[in-house]
């Protein structure tokens, strides 16, 4: 990677980004032995100079069918910053959709996907109640209390598990999620991929969610949403360092619980799914939308 697509990079994002805001990394190849995926494979990791929470969702064994297919289905985060050599590696996937799952600020502020040659993107904008839009206008105003206000004391967490609960109260956000099972099930025979921001949140959620309706365990699914501290933590960590050093930030640990994923997160929309819909079967049929029909066929088209 040049130094001036790195300085560029970092630049941009640490004005103009927040939730999704990085500075450039080379990623090498990592592989995280996650419970009950492939002792040898792990979670496959795709290798990119400008993002660093792409990766498979295959491997994982699903109770009574078999393991989740690779190749198949990749999860992301943003693609905008990508150089010419992650275009050509995306290239290689052979993607036939990419779905962004971004709300128009967001990509307003960070640029739109760049992609290999003919490969559409599909918007799909799941909305965060504005907290990246509250967040990038609480970093750029370089007010200490104006981001102690916003993010600390417990609020940045608070608004985090506020997020996740409108995976599953929001008709849209469940609209929009519905969609992308249905294109995981019924598209194309080739590869989908699908991404947020940060690639951890909306992405996370729609991940765990179909690995749990493909009968991977409650264990491995969960191991796979908190794998993404572990894609991210080197990169986070400069980005906070990065603000500080740029003036934008003289606390920028209370980014922490924003960049991160948590099990607190995570419940906060599981036990809004027992409570409003009473399992996960019945928020993919009632809320996303997504019936039995549909959930047999992405058991046929992923499991192996």
């Amino acid at each position: 990677m040049s130094h001036a697509y790195r300085t560029g990079l970092t630049r941009r994002r640490a004005l103009g980004g927040a939730l999704g805001a990085v500075t450039a990394l080379a990623a090498a190849p990592v592989s995280v032995a996650a419970p009950g995926a492939p002792a040898a494979g792990g979670i496959r990791r795709v290798p990119l100079d400008g993002a660093v929470n792409v990766r498979d969702i295959g491997g994982y064994r699903a109770r009574g069918h078999g393991r989740v297919r690779y190749g198949a289905v990749y999860r992301a985060d943003a693609l905008c910053d990508l150089s010419d050599a992650d275009v050509a590696r995306l290239g290689g996937l052979r993607l036939s959709e990419v779905v962004d799952l971004r709300v128009p600020f967001e990509v307003r502020t960070d640029g739109a996907d760049r992609l290999p040659s003919g490969l559409a993107v599909t918007s799909r904008a799941v909305s965060d109640g504005g907290q990246y839009e509250q967040l990038t206008a609480a970093i750029g105003s370089k007010d200490p209390v104006v981001q102690r206000e916003v993010l600390g004391d417990g609020r940045a967490a608070a608004g985090m598990r506020a997020t996740y609960r409108m995976f599953v109260t929001d008709a849209d956000n469940r609209a929009r999620f519905g969609a992308t099972l249905r294109d995981v099930a019924c598209g194309r025979p080739v590869a989908l991929l699908y991404h947020c921001t940060s690639g951890k949140d909306r992405t996370g959620w729609l991940t765990y969610v179909t690995l749990r309706l493909l009968g991977v365990s409650e264990r491995d699914a969960e191991a796979d949403y908190l794998a993404s501290n572990t894609f991210r933590a080197a990169h986070d960590a400069r980005v906070r360092e990065g603000l500080r050093q740029a003036g934008l930030m003289r606390e920028p640990e209370l980014l922490i619980p924003v960049q991160e994923v948590r099990m607190e997160y995570l419940d906060a929309a599981r036990g809004l799914v027992r409570r409003e819909f009473g399992g996960l079967g019945r928020y993919v049929g009632e809320g996303l939308g997504v019936g039995r029909g549909v959930v047999g066929a992405l058991r046929r088209r992923l499991l192996v």
